[in-house]
């Protein structure tokens, strides 16, 4: 094993884990508090790489010179329109099935989930879209004989996934929006008996995953530069699954979760076969379900009521 193509797999899995985290906290945070998954959450990842797109292009016609500040305004937009999507959507689709039995709302998401992706084919056409590589450069790390490269954009994905899930975690741990969220997972009549808008709080942990979804589809888009409307289905699955491995239910799982798969994907990419990366990734998943079905930092699934 050449140790050189081993650390750029390793740079390239750490980077796709942590796009996996941001995405799977969407995943993690719904069945949390409502105990469902969230099938249309890959759309909305995949809604959010379309309006990156359409922002940063506005912003460029409009004459913004700074990338930076291009891409924080990008950004901005992304996160705002996105969590409307997310809150929208909870609003008119899932909050009338919530008292309904399980099955009713996850075959409900999978209908929002294609509702989602002909809405975009048919609006923004079926073919794939893309936009001009703005971030280039990059570290060295070897000489002519083997090496490897990290980019200033590896670099740039994970510390803004970083500094995102510590800001969430902190929300959860330290705001009383987040001690509500927690007391709402916890038992929800009882929150709330004690007086917390517990529609509210569903409400805002829609749009808090979605938000961390727009995170991550404006960075997936500049990293890769291309997407069309049916990216959302195999990175939702395997923001699932990265869920699923961590501990559906628990935002360091969450992380966690996207961390290992992302790594394991890639080193499998890189040393048997980039053509099955994606069996790989479900194969890690059904594993995870046979043998450990609460994942790695997860409880046992207990009834919500």
């Amino acid at each position: 094993m050449d140790w050189y193509i081993l650390g750029q797999q390793l740079v390239n899995g750490v980077t796709l884990g942590a796009i996996y985290g941001l995405i799977a906290i969407g995943y993690t945070m719904v069945y949390g508090i409502i105990g469902m998954i969230n099938f249309a959450h890959g759309e909305i990842y995949m809604i959010s790489a379309y309006i990156t797109a359409i922002a940063f292009a506005v912003f460029t016609f409009f004459g913004i010179d700074s990338l930076a500040i291009s891409l924080l305004l990008t950004l901005m937009v992304t996160m705002f329109i996105t969590g409307l999507y997310g809150w929208y959507i909870e609003r008119t689709v899932y909050r009338p099935l919530r008292t309904t039995n399980r099955l009713a709302p996850l075959i409900t998401a999978i209908g929002v989930s294609l509702l989602l992706q002909n809405y975009v084919q048919v609006s923004q056409g079926p073919y794939v879209q893309g936009v001009p590589s703005v971030i280039q450069g990059g570290f060295t790390i070897g000489s002519d004989g083997g090496f490897f490269q990290i980019r200033y954009l590896d670099l740039l994905i994970v510390f803004v996934s970083f500094i995102a899930m510590m800001t969430l975690t902190w929300v959860i741990q330290k705001t009383s929006l987040g001690r509500q969220c927690r007391a709402v997972e916890q038992d929800r009549k009882m929150a709330t008996i004690l007086g917390i808008n517990t529609t509210r709080i569903i409400s805002t942990v829609f749009v808090i995953g979605s938000v961390m979804a727009a995170v991550a589809g404006e960075l997936v888009t500049f990293n890769y530069g291309s997407f069309d409307f049916y990216i959302g289905f195999i990175l939702g699955i395997k923001a699932f699954s990265a869920a699923v491995l961590g501990g559906i239910g628990s935002l360091p799982g969450a992380m966690l979760g996207g961390l290992i798969l992302g790594v394991l994907e890639s080193l499998f990419a890189g040393f048997v076969s980039s053509d099955y990366k994606d069996v790989f990734s479900f194969s890690v998943l059904v594993l995870v379900l046979i043998f450990k079905p609460s994942g790695l930092l997860g409880r046992p699934a207990v009834e919500k009521v």
